[in-house]
């Protein structure tokens, strides 16, 4: 690690405090003439950096630049080997994530991006992605589980945003039915998981969890204003929010057979007791969601009173009556 990685390093892990700059040169055997230069290093990088005589250096509360070494400040002990990437600008990090898989990446790595040209949604949509107003993040897992297992992730990942925001501010998110996070009655964020699987075993080699969460956007397209909303920036940093979802998202993923988190989905469920409108191949339907089975299919009870589960697909909700 260079010497402005290991300074970013304890920059990060101290946010609240000023560093010393002749304890920091002690701390990593170098002068203090190589600290302040690579303190201007990252200042030129773009992070804010405050320096006070007598007190030291610390990181600006408003810095909120992406970095590798910022997200690994936060991730937990078992995962500090995940390769990272962060990018200024990507097509998709979902796509990035597959010329990584084509290239040969044979471990779990995360990739990370300022904004996307290409966001990419479910069902062919485009996912708003303008430059830092967001996390956008791919995460890339070889689960060793066959498909039916591995479709159970999108329905993990929506647990794992809502807990990540939960720890990392005072919001309490809800998940529609599948996996799209609603706070305060709009979309926050949206998830797309796409997988890598050899047919004739049915496992599933390699798993992309895309994730685009929208943080402190002051405009959003026309299309948007009424359906889409965003979290506040100022009371959080995108390096915690990256790491706090992937540590809960890997042990998900990583361990399909435990099903504890599905407690999780339905206490944040935003359609459980809601009159509902779904849709089978277009044509659109009514019913009362009751509840999530063991499986994260949504149990309806229909218009004649027949009870049903919807495995997939989309629901739009209705006011109760």
């Amino acid at each position: 690690m260079s010497l402005k990685q290991q300074l970013l390093t304890a920059l990060e892990q101290h946010r609240d405090t000023f560093l010393s700059g002749q304890k920091l040169a002690d701390a990593l055997g170098v002068s203090r003439n190589a600290v302040w230069k690579a303190i201007c290093a990252l200042r030129e990088e773009g992070y804010q950096i405050k320096a006070v005589t007598n007190a030291g250096y610390q990181l600006a509360t408003n810095c909120d630049i992406l970095s590798a070494d910022g997200i690994r400040t936060h991730l937990a002990p078992t995962y500090q080997d995940i390769q990272i990437k962060v990018y200024a600008n990507v097509d998709s990090t979902n796509d990035e994530a597959k010329r990584l898989l084509a290239n040969g990446l044979k471990d779990k790595a995360l990739i990370v991006a300022n904004s996307q040209t290409h966001g990419k949604g479910r069902q062919g949509r485009s996912f708003y992605s303008p430059p830092g107003s967001g996390v956008y993040m791919s995460l890339i897992l070889q689960p060793k589980a066959d498909l039916s297992q591995a479709i159970a992730t999108t329905t993990m990942a929506a647990v794992a945003v809502t807990e990540a925001i939960e720890e990392t501010t005072t919001i309490s998110p809800q998940i529609k039915w599948v996996n799209d996070v609603y706070v305060d009655g709009k979309k926050i964020c949206g998830i797309l998981t796409e997988a890598e699987t050899d047919f004739e075993s049915g496992q599933v080699q390699s798993i992309i969890i895309g994730i685009g969460v929208n943080i402190g956007i002051d405009h959003l397209p026309d299309e948007l204003q009424n359906i889409a909303g965003s979290l506040p920036s100022a009371t959080f940093k995108r390096n915690e929010l990256i790491a706090r979802i992937t540590n809960h998202l890997i042990p998900l993923v990583m361990h399909p057979e435990d099903k504890a988190y599905l407690d999780s989905y339905r206490s944040h469920s935003l359609v459980i007791g809601q009159r509902i409108t779904y849709y089978i191949r277009g044509e659109a339907f009514t019913a009362k969601a009751l509840e999530i089975d063991d499986d994260g299919g949504l149990i309806i009870k229909k218009d004649d009173g027949s009870i049903d589960i919807l495995k997939s697909g989309e629901i739009s909700l209705r006011i109760s009556g």
